[in-house]
């Protein structure tokens, strides 16, 4: 039997003008599967993860034959793991994006934009210190903060300038491909690192976690005796006029025992008892508005013997297409079905409702009224687990296409185009769809499974084919005087970190989870970023890398040109 498709399969073609396909395929699954394996071990408890992928890369890549690999391929599979990555995280922490600016995004943007000019400034006083070549330099600042599109930029801009020394050129790549590893393993070793020298506790910080969400984000429920004589025989609607706070009353407690459901003409008696839901911020102010605090229970509220009809409480999964995007206002949920909305639940965060609030699919509803009346809204709303499970696939790809498009835009000249590349815009415009797709249509709903599904996906890709790029003259650069080039990077990798992240602690007081995502986000780094969504079990990291990754990207590309426009 000829086995000789077998022997191209795993060996390559032997042609290096014309690389098998099925080769490259073949060898990624290999390294993508070893690097899985070895993530499986362990050192005190701790293990690299999905870095062990961009490792076993190098090692394939280092003892394959020259031209045995499609560059092309690689290449692609490199570009498209990174997008499936970034594009998925943006459409998670999309809802949640904007909010998290009005909390805390500005401080942690800042904090990134210093780890960038610390990481410049270093980069800079290596050079002056050791007499390396500014381009050189700029190569191991790109490696160092793993940012393959400032390493481009800074190529370009290079080459670009009319003074290009070929040896030099080369140098910038190579800086890049040595410094790349351990500034990957860098930025988790400092994440490590600052976890036992600010003597992190995870249990406080969940407790904290916990605090933070029920301080600031988390609608609660007041039982309020209402005495304010300036609004009496007025309606709900005429107090969110005068007040200019978010707030839900669902049930009014009339003098008599009753209690009915509350909407917008809904008259305010004094001597009634409002059910009122909003957040602990405002708490003070509204309830000081409407009367004084008294103790209710549910079971007061939901079953009292002179309430004509007994309300229930409902949580309704909205999963109808035709509701996406439409309004409270649209929908006239208490007009049609005589039923109360309290809260939305989104992106694993509680939002106090309002007439123009746009639904989208995947959102949960409080809903409040007579046990009939909820049921129709059910019917209505959807409640289907079934139809989550189906894919939306048109807002993922049309994302993918916008997020090319805007990350090809040239933002800048300096003199060479600025631009947030293959990884910028994807992520801009994933949070884009993920916050604004209902207002237009678009179910940008994915299960939490199929999320995660895809991100590991992408970044398995991703990490497997630098590492078998960066494999091929990798030791032969460390041994020709590379290896100080290896402690440069290491230099710049953490030091910026360790300083910031001691700000970050100590001065801004900042959650540990956000930190490691604010510290990974600052050096564009996914394996970074993998490691601290999986130490911390939960999502904060992912959000601050989204909150400061568009901003980190143009600065990045903008710096290393800037560098570069310097040495030439």
């Amino acid at each position: 039997m000829n086995l000789d498709w077998l022997k191209t399969i795993v060996m390559g073609s032997g042609n290096p003008a014309h690389p098998s396909v099925a080769h490259t395929v073949f060898l990624l699954a290999a390294v993508i599967a070893s690097g899985i394996a070895l993530s499986r071990i362990k050192i005190k408890g701790v293990s690299l993860g999905m870095t062990w992928i961009l490792f076993t890369g190098i090692a394939f890549g280092h003892f394959l034959p020259s031209g045995t690999v499609d560059p092309d391929t690689l290449h692609f599979i490199k570009e498209f793991g990174l997008i499936l990555f970034v594009f998925f995280i943006g459409l998670q922490v999309g809802p949640g994006f904007f909010s998290s600016l009005k909390s805390g995004g500005l401080k942690l943007i800042g904090l990134a934009a210093l780890v960038i000019f610390l990481g410049v400034g270093t980069a800079y006083a290596i050079h002056l210190i050791t007499g390396e070549p500014l381009p050189t330099m700029v190569g191991v600042l790109s490696g160092a903060v793993t940012n393959t599109p400032g390493l481009g930029a800074a190529q370009q801009a290079y080459a670009d300038s009319g003074m290009a020394d070929p040896d030099i050129a080369d140098s910038i790549s190579l800086g890049y491909a040595v410094a790349y590893p351990l500034g990957v393993i860098g930025i988790i070793f400092t994440m490590i690192i600052m976890r036992y020298v600010l003597r992190v506790d995870f249990k406080t910080e969940d407790e904290g976690l916990a605090a933070m969400s029920k301080e600031t984000n988390l609608p609660h429920r007041y039982s309020v005796e209402f005495t304010n004589e300036m609004l009496d025989g007025k309606t709900i609607a005429i107090a969110h006029m005068l007040i200019n706070r978010q707030f839900v009353i669902s049930r009014i407690m009339h003098k008599s025992g009753e209690i009915v459901m509350a909407d917008g003409n809904s008259q305010l008696s004094v001597g009634d008892r409002l059910r009122i839901i909003c957040t602990d911020e405002d708490k003070d102010a509204i309830l000081a508005f409407f009367g004084k605090p008294v103790e209710m229970t549910a079971d007061e509220w939901g079953a009292t013997a002179m309430q004509s009809t007994p309300l229930v409480s409902r949580r309704i999964l909205i999963t109808r297409e035709d509701v996406n995007g439409k309004t409270f206002a649209d929908l006239r949920l208490r007009t049609r079905y005589g039923i109360n909305i309290t809260r939305v639940h989104r992106a694993g965060v509680d939002l106090i409702p309002y007439q123009g609030m746009e639904l989208q699919v995947g959102d949960k509803v409080m809903v409040v009224g007579p046990e009939a009346a909820v049921a129709q809204a059910e019917k209505a709303l959807g409640n289907s687990l079934k139809k989550l499970d189906h894919p939306n696939l048109f807002p993922i790809f049309i994302g993918i296409a916008l997020g090319v498009l805007l990350g090809s835009v040239p933002l800048m000249n300096v003199p060479q185009p600025v631009k947030l590349g293959l990884a910028g815009g994807p992520l801009i415009i994933a949070i884009l769809i993920g916050r604004f797709g209902p207002h237009f249509g678009l179910v940008t709903y994915t299960t939490m499974s199929a999320n995660l599904m895809l991100r590991e996906i992408g970044l398995a890709m991703f990490l497997a084919a630098v590492g078998i790029g960066a494999g091929d003259g990798f030791v032969d650069a460390i041994v020709g005087g590379g290896y100080k080039w290896v402690g440069y990077g290491v230099i710049i990798t953490v030091l910026p970190l360790v300083i910031v992240a001691l700000i970050a602690r100590l001065k801004g007081k900042l959650n540990y989870y956000t930190m490691m995502g604010l510290m990974a986000g600052a050096m564009t780094d996914p394996p970074a970023l993998g490691f601290a969504s999986t130490s911390s079990g939960n999502d904060m990291p992912a959000v601050s890398y989204a909150t400061v990754y568009p901003v980190v990207m143009f600065l990045r590309v903008l710096t290393a040109q800037l560098l570069m426009l310097m040495a030439v």
